[in-house]
C-alpha cells in the first residue's frame, strides 16, 4: 500500500493541542496558527483597546425572577456586522452563578465563583451555541426573552448562547438597499466571530471559555461540524477581520475560535462529495426519473459511483481495529466489494440489532422529519406545520423512506404530531417482530433477526436501501444541474444567488462530455458553464475551492486534504442520524466519524446511527435534547478552580452507552 499524506503526517506529527483541545497531528509550520488561544502580548504589539467596543456591560443584565435567570438581549459580537440583526448574540445564565446587585432598572452581575448549579459552577460550566436552522437559513438574535424550553440547559448548569449568523444566501438589511454577503462560509465566520467574543468577556462571564460546544441539525449540523473541525484555520481569516471580529483581548493575548464540542443531527456537510456519495450508495440502485436506462445522466450516476469508490480508496480510512477501509470493483465494475462496503453494511447491520434488542412490541413507526425551529431561544419562532415543513424539506430529499411503514401486518393511523420542529403523519403499528420483518421483507427476504443472537442480518447494501433508504433526489443530488437546491445557494455570490460548486461532477462533465452528448437531453453547453462557475470568486477574493473547503470537517481531519492537521479540532463529539432518511447518504457522517476517531488529541466520538428514524433529531430512546444535556455533562467534568486541570478524560464511556 502507497503512503498517503495522512500516514506519512501522521509519523511525523508531535504537536500538541492546548486546554485538551485535539492535537495539530503534523508539526506546526513556520507560518501556520498554533493551536494555542494566547501567545506573548509583546510579541503581538496589538492596541489592547482594539476591541473595547465589544466589552459586555456587566451592568445591563435583565433578570427573570419566577426562573431565576439572568439574560442579555441583542450583543453585537463583531465591530463591522453587515447586519446586526443576524450578527448579534443573546445569553442566559443561572441565577446561581452571579452576585447581582439592582442598577437602575437592570443589573450589574459578577461571577460567584463559588456558584454551583447541578454538578457544574462557573469554572466547569460550559457555554451552548444551538444553529437552529435545518436548511443553515439566517438565525436572527432574538429580539424577546422567553424561557420556554432553557430549563434543561439552565437547570444543568450551563449558560445558553443564541448566536445570530447569515444563513445560505446573500440578503438586505431592513431600511437599506444594499445586499450584505452571505452563503459559504459566512454561517459558520458568523459564529466563530460569536465563539471570540464570549473569550473576550470571559471574565464577566460565569463560564469556562474552553468549553464552548455547539449543535445543530441537517445543515446546521454541518456548520455545527465545521466549528468543530476548523478551529483557527487560516481559510476564515480574512473573513473574520472583514466583520472585525475579536483577534486579541484586552490583555492583548489572541483569541481563539475553536470549540470544545460539536453534536449534529443528520449533518449535511463535505459537499465536495456528497454528489458521488449519494449515486454510490443509493442512485446507483434507482432506475427511474433521472437515473432511468437511455438518459444521459444515468451514464452520469454511473460515473459518479465510480468516482466515490476511486475517493475513499484515497482517504486513508481506518476501521475501529486500525484496519483500511477501501472499496474493490465487482465484475460490472461497480465498487460493491471490500472493507469499507463491509464496514458500511455492518453500522446499518449493528443498528438493526440495536432496535430490535430494545424495542417492545406492538411498535408503532411515525415518519418524522425536521422543520424549524428545533431548539428554543427565540420566543418569536413558531414550530413549522406539518404542511410548511413539508415545504422546507421536501427539496432536501426527506420524503419519508417505507422503513417500517409498508403495511405488511400492521395496521395504520394518521396521528399528526408536532413538537420540537419535527412534523410526524401516517403512524403504522406492528403488533409483533414477524409482522415488522415481514413488512420489511415484502417482496424479498433481504433482513433476519435472531432473537437468540439479539443480531439482525442484511444481506446486502442493495436491498437495505432498495426498501429502506430509495435514492429521492436527483442525479446531482446538491449540486443540482438546474441550479435549484440549497446548496447551489449555499455556493452562491452575491446577484448570482446559486453557482455550481462540485469539482468531481465538472470533471466528469469534461471528461465525459462526448458520451453524454450522444444520447438525447444533453446540453453541450453545460460542461464550460458548471467550469465557470467553479473558477468564480468571492468578495474575499476566496475561490470557490476554498469556500468548499470551508464547509468540509473532513478538509482539517484527513491526509487527503491540503488542509489536514492545520486547524484545532474539539475533543468531543457527538453524531446521530436516522438511518431511514432518503436526503444524504450514509458516507458523510460516517466518514466523519472515521476521521475523528483516527486524529490524534479527539478524545470521544459517539456515532449513533438509528434504526427506524428519518430524517430528524435521531435517537434510540430518550428525549433528543435531555439526551444532548446528558452528554454535554459527560464531557464537562468539575473543576475545583480556573487552574485545575481539565484534561483528562471525564469517561470512557458516553452517557447514552455509545462507545468512544
Amino acid at each position: 500500500m502507497s503512503t498517503t499524506r495522512r500516514s506519512f503526517l501522521a509519523a511525523t506529527g508531535v504537536a500538541l493541542g492546548a486546554l485538551g483541545l485535539a492535537a495539530c497531528t503534523p508539526q506546526q509550520q513556520d507560518d501556520q496558527q498554533p493551536a494555542d488561544t494566547s501567545t506573548d502580548s509583546s510579541e503581538q504589539q496589538v492596541d489592547p483597546s482594539e476591541f473595547k467596543d465589544l466589552e459586555l456591560n456587566d451592568s445591563s443584565w435583565q433578570y427573570d425572577t419566577d426562573n431565576d435567570c439572568y439574560y442579555q438581549l441583542g450583543l453585537k459580537y463583531c465591530l463591522k456586522p453587515a447586519s446586526e440583526k443576524y450578527e448579534s448574540l443573546a445569553i442566559f445564565v443561572p441565577g446561581a452563578y452571579f452576585d447581582a446587585e439592582k442598577s437602575g432598572d437592570a443589573y450589574k452581575c459578577t461571577p460567584k465563583k463559588d456558584g454551583v448549579v447541578g454538578s457544574l459552577n462557573p469554572a466547569s460550566a460550559p457555554a451552548v451555541m444551538p444553529i437552529n436552522s435545518v436548511r443553515l437559513s439566517a438565525q436572527a438574535c432574538p429580539e424577546a426573552y422567553g424561557y420556554a424550553g432553557l430549563e434543561r440547559y439552565l437547570s444543568a448548569g450551563m449558560v445558553y448562547v443564541y448566536a445570530g449568523f447569515r444563513g445560505r444566501s446573500a440578503g438586505i438589511e431592513s431600511g437599506s438597499k444594499e445586499m450584505y454577503p452571505g452563503g459559504a462560509p459566512w454561517p459558520v465566520v458568523d459564529l466563530k466571530a460569536a465563539v471570540r467574543y464570549l473569550r473576550y468577556n470571559a471574565g464577566k462571564l460565569p463560564f469556562n471559555p474552553d468549553r464552548i460546544i455547539s449543535f445543530g441539525y441537517g445543515m446546521g449540523g454541518g456548520a455545527s461540524a465545521a466549528l468543530g473541525a476548523l478551529g483557527d484555520s487560516d481559510l476564515y481569516a480574512k473573513y473574520l477581520t472583514a466583520i472585525g471580529a475579536a483577534t486579541h483581548d484586552a490583555e492583548g493575548d489572541t483569541l481563539s475560535d475553536r470549540v470544545y464540542g460539536s453534536a449534529t443531527w443528520c449533518p449535511l456537510t463535505s459537499f465536495d462529495t456528497q454528489d458521488a456519495a449519494y449515486e454510490w450508495m443509493m442512485g446507483q440502485f434507482a432506475s427511474t426519473d433521472t437515473r432511468a436506462d437511455g438518459t444521459w445522466t444515468k451514464l452520469l450516476s454511473t460515473h459518479l459511483a465510480a468516482a466515490y469508490g476511486d475517493y475513499v480508496n484515497t482517504m486513508d480510512l481506518r476501521g475501529d481495529g486500525g484496519e483500511a477501509l477501501t472499496l474493490n470493483a465487482v465484475n460490472d465494475g461497480t465498487y460493491l466489494d471490500g472493507s469499507y462496503y463491509e464496514y458500511v453494511l455492518s453500522v446499518i447491520t449493528n443498528a438493526a440489532s440495536d432496535f430490535f434488542n430494545s424495542t417492545s412490541f406492538p411498535y408503532t413507526y411515525t415518519p418524522s422529519q425536521l422543520g424549524d425551529p428545533c431548539f428554543p431561544g427565540d420566543p418569536n419562532l413558531v414550530a413549522d406545520s406539518a404542511e410548511a415543513a413539508d415545504a422546507a424539506t421536501t427539496e432536501e430529499g426527506t420524503t419519508s423512506s417505507n422503513q417500517g411503514s409498508q403495511q405488511g401486518e400492521g395496521s395504520s393511523s394518521s396521528q399528526p404530531q408536532e413538537q420540537n420542529g419535527v412534523s410526524s403523519v401516517n403512524s403504522t403499528v406492528y403488533d409483533s417482530i414477524d409482522s415488522y420483518l415481514n413488512s420489511l421483507n415484502s417482496g424479498n427476504r433481504w433482513i433476519t433477526y435472531s432473537s437468540g443472537r439479539g443480531a439482525a442480518r442484511i444481506s446486502s447494501l442493495w436491498d437495505f436501501v432498495t426498501h429502506c433508504r430509495p435514492a429521492s433526489r436527483s442525479v446531482c443530488a446538491f449540486d443540482m444541474i438546474d441550479l435549484s437546491s440549497s446548496i447551489n445557494q449555499l455556493f452562491g455570490i452575491g446577484e448570482e444567488s446559486t453557482l455550481h460548486f462540485d469539482q468531481t461532477v465538472s470533471d466528469l462533465l469534461k471528461d465525459h462530455q462526448d458520451e453524454y452528448a450522444k444520447i438525447v437531453g444533453f446540453d453541450k453547453a453545460l460542461p464550460d458553464a458548471w467550469e465557470a462557475d467553479l473558477q468564480k470568486i468571492d468578495a474575499e477574493e476566496a475561490s470557490m475551492a476554498d469556500r468548499v473547503s470551508a464547509m468540509n470537517p473532513l478538509y482539517t481531519l484527513s491526509g487527503h486534504y491540503d488542509g489536514y492537521g492545520k486547524a484545532a479540532v474539539a475533543p468531543y463529539w457527538r453524531i446521530n442520524s436516522g438511518l431511514a432518511q432518503t436526503n444524504a447518504a450514509i458516507c458523510g457522517e460516517l466518514n466523519l466519524a472515521l476521521a475523528l476517531k483516527q486524529y490524534d488529541g479527539v478524545q470521544s466520538v459517539a456515532y449513533q446511527p438509528v434504526w427506524g428514524c428519518g430524517f430528524e433529531l435521531a435517537e434510540r430512546s430518550g428525549d433528543a435534547q435531555d439526551n444532548l444535556v446528558a452528554w454535554i455533562l459527560s464531557c464537562c467534568p468539575q473543576v475545583e478552580n480556573a487552574g485545575a486541570d481539565e484534561s483528562a478524560d471525564p469517561s470512557d464511556e458516553d452517557s447514552d452507552g455509545s462507545a468512544s
